[in-house]
């Protein structure tokens, strides 16, 4: 089967490659759509960051480069390992795709994605969705039912913008403000309206701004060129300031910005990825009793996330900016997203086109 596979630096390479293995208690999916992330991106052009060095095999996986890429993908079970009997052949599923160790607790409320050495399917090992077909455990296989599966490929980034959402505790009649409307700051948004939040976004870019307005995520976009954004929302809160407020741009002055905008005893969910240490206004938290908290990826989310988009609330096809084949995934998916990233939230890729 064809993948694409992650050498190194600015060296991936579309492969034949053997079908995985169909093992007692995994499930094979055949891929129909698979998500470029912006942690594709840094792979691409700073890694190897989450995927193993060549020569350095990951503690779980026990693979390192060359991997098979993809980690936001949906697809159709076409076979069933051994014991697993409540998935059908033919059902429409998308994958939680950790890499994590067989004895971690997975269930319900628990934080399985802080574990050790945890790492994710499509960039540590174990297969990916940038490939015709995958195989999995089926702990991580959870079905769509009826959501088409062009914006199933959306589910996996979505339920990052729902754990955001968890980790703040808002909850619906309260506002928030995100800085920052890039994707994940769009279907962090996403989340925050369909839950019952008033939402404002901060953004710079023009097209980033349109796209906020024209999928509906926000009840107001700001340009902080052109407004104080913190003065803003306190005007729109009768001097209040937002109940939580979400990082979602990794710029030092969109965090005080947020700092700056939330009430006092507010909360402020960091979900952006920092490449740098920023300077964070220590006194502002202190004199406000600021709850600033990190978040990472997800855990027993993708279930709400999937019912979140079942319910009708949330629809994810305006955010799907681009569909390409497999052969095109560096020249008009990786290229596109650094040099025209305005103008896309997601590029979607059919590993057999």
């Amino acid at each position: 089967m064809r993948a694409a596979r992650y050498y190194d630096q600015k060296d991936i390479r579309i492969e034949d490659i053997p079908e995985m293995e169909l093992l007692p208690g995994t499930v094979e999916i055949e891929v129909a759509w698979c998500g470029i992330c912006g942690t594709d991106l840094h792979e691409y052009l700073e890694g190897p960051i989450f995927v193993p060095p060549a020569g350095h095999p990951h503690p779980i996986s026990g693979e390192s480069a060359p991997v098979t890429l993809g980690h936001e993908f949906s697809g159709t079970v076409t076979a069933l390992g051994e014991g697993v009997t409540d998935l059908k052949v033919g059902e429409n599923v998308v994958v939680e795709p950790y890499i994590i160790n067989d004895d971690v607790d997975t269930s319900k409320g628990q934080s399985y994605h802080l574990s050790k050495d945890m790492n994710f399917i499509g960039l540590g090992g174990r297969g990916g969705g940038l490939s015709e077909k995958i195989v999995v455990k089926r702990r991580w296989v959870h079905p769509i039912g009826d959501i088409p599966l062009d914006q199933a490929a959306l589910i996996e980034p979505l339920s990052v913008g729902h754990h955001a959402f968890v980790r703040s505790e808002a909850k619906a009649g309260q506002v928030a403000i995100v800085g920052g409307a890039g994707p994940i700051g769009l279907l962090t948004a996403a989340v925050l309206k369909a839950e019952g939040l008033t939402v404002y976004i901060s953004e710079l870019s023009e097209a980033r701004k349109a796209k906020a307005r024209e999928t509906g995520v926000a009840d107001d976009v700001f340009d902080p060129r052109e407004v104080n954004v913190a003065e803003k929302v306190r005007e729109l809160t009768g001097g209040k300031g937002a109940d939580v407020g979400f990082e979602c741009s990794s710029v030092p002055v969109v965090l005080d910005m947020l700092l700056d905008a939330v009430k006092p005893g507010g909360v402020v969910v960091n979900v952006s990825i920092w490449g740098h240490k920023p300077a964070v206004d220590m006194p502002k938290i202190v004199l406000k009793e600021i709850d600033l908290r990190g978040t990472i990826g997800y855990a027993g989310d993708h279930p709400d996330t999937i019912a979140l988009v079942q319910s009708g609330k949330l629809d994810l096809a305006p955010f799907i900016t681009g569909r390409i084949g497999l052969d095109e995934l560096v020249s008009g998916g990786f290229e596109q997203l650094i040099n025209n990233n305005e103008h896309h939230v997601k590029i979607i890729v059919n590993p057999k086109a």
